[in-house]
């Protein structure tokens, strides 16, 4: 029988990474412990900002915004933000669930939705993708689209951040992606803080999950009673290149416990050495929303995105 490596009692989870074994009570201790040193470490929070935190109603959205809720009940403000892209029988159950939290937990939240802000739902995109493959995926637009609508809405509420459920997993993908895209570019500007303060028009993303295993984050909900969504991912999942990098990593990981982390440490390496190498692009407005974009395009993701559908 595994024992839990600080107190000697019956260990209720085995992390092969560490390898650690802990029961309940250590578990989450070394957990919130990671999450806080990840928040200190990278400068993600600093005292007496107004937060948002994403809320997907998943797991990992879920859990953040329950860590920073308890994390920081009294200096910061702490705000929900859900998006509904207009998914029938996926994102409106998911964001049921989002809100009884929000309740039970007493944190105030927004709701806004694609048909009203963009006047186009994820279904209808869906249906105009299937008629012309040359529109691209469904993921790129849901992406985009997405990104905008969270920064358009922390902006509104005078938000310093906005808090995402990214985590270890997904950071490791995304880097091996874009080293296999051979994009330099969109590899350096990962990290535990995304986007810059320079920049008014963008409220910089931070992900306190940027160093915890997905697996741990599924057992840290289980053990603090944190209700999420997981019955059904989005249909439009099976789309996504990423599937293919989770898959291969998970092999890897299950194989050498500790690969993804490996992955982490070697972009950390790799990261000064590719801002210091890397020109920034200048930036201008978008000629039609007035958004910030880069300097090669006229116009900005979500303008060049809708135009394409709505034509």
């Amino acid at each position: 029988m595994a024992k839990c490596g600080r107190c000697g009692k019956k260990a209720e989870i085995l992390l092969p990474y560490g390898p650690h074994n802990f029961c309940r009570a250590h578990f989450i201790e070394f957990f919130e412990r990671r999450v806080r040193r990840t928040i200190s470490r990278h400068g993600l929070i600093r005292r007496g900002e107004k937060v948002a935190v994403g809320l997907s109603g998943g797991k990992d959205s879920s859990a953040t915004l329950f860590l920073l809720n308890k994390f920081f009940p009294k200096s910061n403000e702490i705000i929900a933000i859900m998006l509904d892209e207009g998914i029938p029988k996926y994102r409106d159950r998911a964001l049921k669930i989002a809100e009884e939290n929000c309740k039970k937990w007493k944190i105030k939240y927004v709701k806004r939705t694609f048909k009203n802000e963009f006047g186009i739902t994820m279904m209808q995109i869906m249906r105009k993708i299937a008629k012309d493959e040359n529109l691209g995926s469904t993921c790129s637009f849901c992406g985009v689209l997405r990104r905008h609508l969270l920064n358009k809405i922390a902006r509104e509420l005078k938000c310093a951040k906005i808090a995402t459920g990214h985590n270890l997993d997904d950071e490791a993908q995304s880097i091996l992606m874009n080293i296999f895209d051979n994009d330099p570019k969109r590899l350096a500007r990962l990290g535990a803080i995304a986007g810059t303060e320079e920049i008014v028009e963008f409220v910089p993303r931070i992900k306190p999950l940027y160093e915890t295993p997905e697996k741990d984050i599924i057992a840290y909900a289980s053990f603090n009673g944190i209700k999420s969504y997981s019955e059904e991912c989005c249909p439009f999942k099976w789309q996504a290149k990423r599937n293919l990098f989770r898959s291969e990593l998970d092999k890897f990981e299950e194989k050498s416990p500790g690969t993804k982390y490996k992955i982490l440490s070697f972009f950390k390496n790799m990261k000064p050495l590719l801002e210091k190498n890397i020109r920034k692009e200048s930036l201008h407005k978008c000629a039609k929303c007035r958004s910030i974009t880069s300097e090669k395009n006229k116009y900005c993701n979500v303008c060049l995105q809708l135009a394409k559908v709505k034509k």
